[in-house]
């Protein structure tokens, strides 16, 4: 099989990305063949490797998109310091995209940059939209709890003078995530962090 014919296959499939044992059975070759096939589209320029695995088939794809692959069969969606700068809550864009997850708390460096993903239990998890550029982004009011929820469990600071409240901003759908908590020193200590954070907020 020639590269170009497995990329003409492999594009059918209509996604963004794929990985290696993903390509092989869709090609119907071994794991190995189907390395030394998208490593030869890669040195063309047609393919990228973001990590070892895992490749994309957009050579100029928005590395937000790429979340929900490093942490597949889990879900992800952008949240933290990376959703409340998409939203204009902060001016300092943070260097790592940082993901929320049912996968495990780990670092993930690729070609496209680092991900810092953060566990959430299941009850905490949700509160994001997908957006025009298929980017899952929590929503203003998600990604302020996301973080002070994930401060507040490493002894982090919570004060984040920072913050600007977008317009529209819902207090009520912060609260609704914070009834989710469900240990009750947690969910209090979320919530003094949010009020922390809510009152130095402009």
């Amino acid at each position: 099989m020639k590269s170009t014919d497995a990329l003409g296959d492999l594009l059918q499939l209509k996604r963004p990305l794929i990985e290696t044992r993903e390509a092989a059975v869709r090609l119907g070759v071994s794991i190995s063949r189907a390395s030394h096939l998208l490593d030869g589209l890669d040195q063309a320029g047609l393919v990228a490797r973001i990590r070892p695995g895992l490749w994309t088939l957009e050579t100029q794809i928005d590395p937000l998109r790429v979340p929900p692959y490093l942490t597949a069969p889990y879900p992800a969606y952008i949240s933290f310091w990376s959703a409340l700068a998409r939203h204009g809550m902060i001016e300092q864009v943070p260097r790592q995209i940082f993901v929320a997850s049912l996968d495990r708390t780990r670092r993930v460096t690729t070609k496209l940059g680092t991900y810092s993903i953060h566990h959430l239990a299941p009850e905490v998890f949700g509160g994001y939209v997908r957006s025009a550029e298929d980017v899952y982004v929590a929503t203003p009011e998600k990604a302020l709890f996301d973080t002070v929820y994930v401060l507040v469990q490493r002894g982090g600071d919570i004060f984040l003078p920072e913050v600007e409240l977008p317009k529209g901003f819902r207090a009520d759908e912060v609260e609704g995530w914070l009834a989710r908590v469900r240990r009750p020193r947690l969910r209090t200590l979320v919530s003094r962090g949010l009020s922390r954070a809510l009152s130095a907020a402009g």
